[in-house]
């Protein structure tokens, strides 16, 4: 048997040999067992009658074979077929060119290589690829990786969001030193290849700061990994958690928390100066009696009558006290009216008796026209702006400005009043404390310390808050936030004239 005849036959795959005219003149065992024919069957057809049972010469456009025949060369196909009991396969066909002496193609062998099982882990590589894109990419947690030089190589969608670069921007122009306060990239790497953060490869979840394109330093918790390649580090990955809102809610729960710890102490110091006020208002009773009856009955002499008088003007003092005690601890009456927040303004400064106060003080009135009415007991509001007021002088020195805000939030449904003083502030660590019973920064004798704690519990009597806007050496802004009381839309119109119509002027307008 000729040498040639052997190597063909000695060939692993199936295979044919075909003249230029595609007319098969031999096939190997391989390939006689592939299709089960015997040679009497092949020999003699063309290789589109076998394959495609077609009587035109290459039925498919991308038939490599005239390719061959041009340029005298190799060329391969990777075509999808499907056998006769139905079974889908994948195939890599290739031909390789037998020249003669001057060159020419004399004959071209096609061998035949199944390559379904190649195709199908292809397939199921691609998916898994696919699918770890859209993980990747579907993540509301930031995901960046990086060569070992500090180029980024992948970036999704959260990391592009939460950096303000593109991928592409990132690849062209951008290194993951970049995305870290100075320092920080060399720290991260340092705590990878430690073993006391995570064991070596490995950070675990670590707070720190990112910074984006708009050099914004953004708070964030830090995953990161090493990969390595043949034990050889080859990249990193950091996966980024933007702490804003987990640190806005964390701010909010910490003051929540606090306002009621404070409402719990309020409330407790509230019972407390109710029986204490009680306690004491029964012996004031007595003393303001007695004393008033001792100087209606006794001699006109001067001296004991003017000590009779401190008894009873010390006495009045402190039966004010009481009196704002059971204010503060809301054990008086309440008799609430509806009432336009800028009439309850000018009604309350109209009370205020002593108008020298006002000399050197300019009053700013910023009143909006909208409807804000509120239902609230009008002489212990007006109780409230006048202490305000007060305060509001005292803390000027009886000079600068005094102004006067309102306006509403639709959609909360509040009406807002705003107090702004130009003084000297409230000093820091006193913030907490203004609103205590008894606490006080003026000098002794000058104050109870019973002004703000009184604001505080009439406004929460009539289901509103107080609190300070803002305090700085230039000035101190109280708000007080009071329900908006909602009318009956058909008489909206009618009642909201009837309250305008009632407002009265404060001589300080």
């Amino acid at each position: 048997m000729d040498w040639r005849v052997r190597v063909f036959e000695s060939l692993s795959l199936p295979a044919l040999i075909l003249k230029p005219n595609r007319i098969i003149v031999s096939a190997n065992e391989n390939f006689l067992k592939k299709y089960g024919i015997g040679r009497n069957e092949i020999l003699g057809r063309t290789c589109h009658d076998f394959f495609y049972q077609s009587k035109d010469a290459c039925p498919f456009e991308n038939c490599p074979l005239p390719e061959v025949l041009k340029r005298n060369k190799g060329h391969s196909i990777l075509r999808r077929v499907t056998t006769r009991t139905g079974e889908e396969k994948w195939e890599d066909r290739v031909f390789s060119p037998i020249l003669d002496d001057q060159g020419a193609v004399r004959y071209i062998i096609e061998s035949i290589r199944d390559v379904t099982q190649v195709k199908a882990l292809e397939k199921e590589l691609l998916g898994i690829r696919e699918f770890t894109s859209k993980l990747i990419q579907s993540s509301t947690s930031g995901i960046i990786a990086a060569d070992r030089s500090g180029k980024i190589l992948m970036m999704n969608r959260a990391a592009e969001e939460l950096t303000g670069y593109s991928l592409s921007e990132a690849r062209r122009a951008l290194m993951v030193d970049d995305l870290y306060p100075k320092g920080m990239a060399k720290e991260i790497m340092r705590r990878l290849r430690s073993e006391d953060f995570g064991g070596v490869g490995k950070l675990f979840s670590t707070r720190m700061n990112f910074v984006s394109a708009m050099r914004e330093e953004i708070p964030i918790e830090l995953t990161a990994a090493i990969i390595y390649e043949d034990g050889e580090e080859v990249a990193t990955m950091g996966v980024f958690h933007d702490l804003r809102p987990k640190l806005a809610d964390e701010e909010r729960m910490t003051h929540m928390l606090a306002r009621v710890a404070h409402s719990e102490k309020m409330a407790s110091l509230g019972q407390l100066a109710a029986g204490v006020a009680h306690e004491i208002n029964n012996p004031l009773t007595g003393i303001l009696l007695y004393a008033n009856i001792l100087i209606e009955s006794m001699d006109k002499d001067p001296t004991k009558q003017q000590d009779l008088k401190n008894i009873i003007e010390d006495a009045q003092r402190c039966a004010e006290i009481v009196k704002n005690l059971l204010t503060y601890s809301r054990q008086t009456g309440k008799r609430t009216e509806v009432i336009h927040i800028n009439t309850l303004l000018d009604y309350s400064l109209n009370l205020i008796r002593d108008q020298k106060l006002f000399i050197h003080i300019d009053v700013v009135k910023d009143l909006s026209d909208e409807m804000m009415l509120v239902q609230v007991d009008k002489n212990q509001m007006s109780q409230v702006i006048i202490n305000l007021v007060i305060n509001a002088v005292d803390a000027m020195d009886r000079q600068g400005t005094l102004t006067f805000r309102t306006y509403r939030d639709k959609e909360t449904q509040k009406v807002y009043l705003e107090v702004t003083d130009t003084g000297c502030g409230i000093a820091l660590q006193n913030l907490s404390r203004i609103f205590d019973p008894f606490f006080t920064t003026k000098e002794p004798g000058k104050g109870t310390g019973l002004g703000l704690s009184t604001v505080y519990g009439i406004i929460k009597e009539n289901e509103g808050n107080i609190s300070v806007k803002e305090t700085t050496n230039e000035g101190t802004t109280f708000l007080v936030e009071l329900p908006s009381f909602q009318l009956q839309q058909e008489s909206e119109s009618e009642a909201a004239s009837d309250l305008l119509m009632c407002a009265g002027r404060s001589p300080l307008s």
